[in-house]
């Protein structure tokens, strides 16, 4: 059996090659789909199957343009509604793969149409089953039930099937069962995924919080508590998958705008360079998401899918990585760019101030904002804080004085630097990047409080 996991850090994703004597399938591939061809060219196999654990929300899946170009049958649950050509699967279904059997469960609970996948080795039998699981199961967590209630279902409903999937399905199998999931830590597919991508059955009883013996009522409950904010672009990104999305070199490149192009630009202006690069200077109004963090998972919760979008950066080669990167969470819409080296006009600067120096300020005069998720600020933040996460930011903007001093804050920097460009773009005029974030200010022994409703949690 030849076997890989290919991992996307910054979309914490991971899809797989499964190969057997000539023949080899994809399960949950990104939208770029080289890679995939590469490893079976390598091996000298043919893909014959595509196949999708569910349709995907949190990225824009290849698989059309894997099959055009591979010839390979694409492969869904049976419930779902592509609107291209599938090979449905139900409950016990089964193919073979060269000498690999494959077995589909239906396993619906984060999405109706969720199947997960058994892999069976025929050649050896005491090699345990590779189970990919799709967002049913991850590595400390389940798949948020939460995501889909647009199509009529309610959290407590989907809980409820994804309970039954559970412990109908995939709890009998054996514990030496290998657990392989489509997302791993920093997923906003769950809550508490780890950093592990890959497990088993066994492993998963011991240690993940949602398998523990409890009631149906006590699962729903617990799964579908303190879930992160739903980005706007995950209804979009499904869709997409169901529709069949355009091969990515059937895109328009961006092309290069100049200073007045750029500054008479009707669309965003993104900036992905680093916070420091950033801050020494910008185009007025830029939006910084940097390339160096879960940039487009931030792009599509803070950017309408849709609009226009001028790449603001320090070398052609950022402009490629964040035009690919963009067009994962579907992002089409990259019309320009513009490298900042070119840029004639004055730039906007974002001073990066560190802890300490933000300690002495801190006075009725200015305001300190954290943007984190509600929870991390409720287990301990620099006091003095009051917490709008970066996802609401720019709705909670009337809660600031646009006169005050603003000093922005997260864990590490990256979402602060997001925040302070969020800040500009509203007016607030006097607006500073802490340096090592809440990270910093714990590492400096500065006075932190945590929140009565994280005592209450604990």
């Amino acid at each position: 059996m030849k076997f890989k996991q290919f991992y996307l850090g910054c979309l914490a994703h991971a899809s797989y090659y499964l190969g057997s004597e000539g023949e080899a399938a994809i399960i949950d591939p990104q939208r770029d789909i080289q890679q995939y061809l590469d490893e079976a060219e390598a091996n000298e196999q043919k893909i014959k199957y595509i196949i999708e654990t569910h349709s995907h929300a949190d990225f824009v899946s290849g698989h059309i343009e894997l099959a055009e170009k591979s010839g390979a049958e694409i492969i869904y649950g049976q419930k779902a509604d592509t609107k291209f050509p599938t090979h449905k699967v139900k409950d016990g279904d089964e193919i073979m793969l060269g000498k690999i059997k494959l077995k589909f469960l239906e396993t619906p609970g984060h999405t109706p149409e969720g199947i997960t996948i058994l892999a069976e080795n025929t050649e050896n039998s005491d090699e345990p089953l590779k189970m990919f699981t799709g967002d049913t199961l991850f590595i400390g967590d389940v798949g948020r039930p939460d995501l889909i209630g647009s199509k009529g279902f309610t959290a407590e409903q989907m809980g409820s099937m994804l309970y039954d999937s559970l412990h109908d399905k995939i709890l009998p199998l054996p514990d030496e069962t290998e657990v392989y999931p489509a997302h791993g830590a920093g997923s906003l597919c769950g809550k508490s995924l780890s950093e592990e991508t890959w497990s088993t059955l066994g492993k998963q009883r011991e240690t993940n919080y949602a398998l523990k013996p409890m009631s149906k009522e006590e699962f729903v409950k617990i799964v579908a508590a303190d879930q992160p904010e739903v980005p706007a672009y995950f209804p979009k990104s499904a869709a997409k998958n169901l529709e069949g999305s355009v091969a990515l070199e059937e895109l328009s490149a961006p092309k290069e705008f100049t200073t007045e192009e750029v500054l008479d630009f009707e669309g965003i202006v993104l900036d992905v360079r680093e916070r420091v690069e950033y801050g020494n200077g910008h185009v007025p109004n830029a939006i910084n998401i940097g390339l160096a963090g879960q940039f487009a998972s931030w792009a599509g919760t803070l950017i309408s899918i849709g609009s226009p979008i001028v790449i603001s950066a320090d070398t052609q080669e950022q402009v490629a990585e964040a035009t690919m990167r963009l067009a994962r969470v579907g992002f089409e819409t990259v019309e320009g760019y513009i490298l900042m080296e070119n840029f004639e006009a004055e730039a906007k600067t974002v001073k990066q101030i560190p802890v300490k120096e933000v300690n002495e300020k801190l006075s009725e005069d200015v305001q300190f904002v954290d943007v984190r998720r509600p929870q991390e600020h409720a287990n301990g933040h620099a006091i003095e804080t009051i917490n709008l996460p970066l996802n609401d930011l720019a709705r909670e903007i009337d809660k600031l004085h646009p006169d005050k001093p603003t000093y922005v804050i997260c864990q590490s920097g990256y979402r602060s630097s997001i925040g302070t460009s969020i800040l500009e773009n509203a007016g607030i005029k006097e607006v500073y990047n802490v340096t090592g974030g809440t990270n910093a200010w714990q590492d400096e022994g500065l006075e932190t409080e945590v929140s009565a409703t994280a005592c209450a949690n604990s």
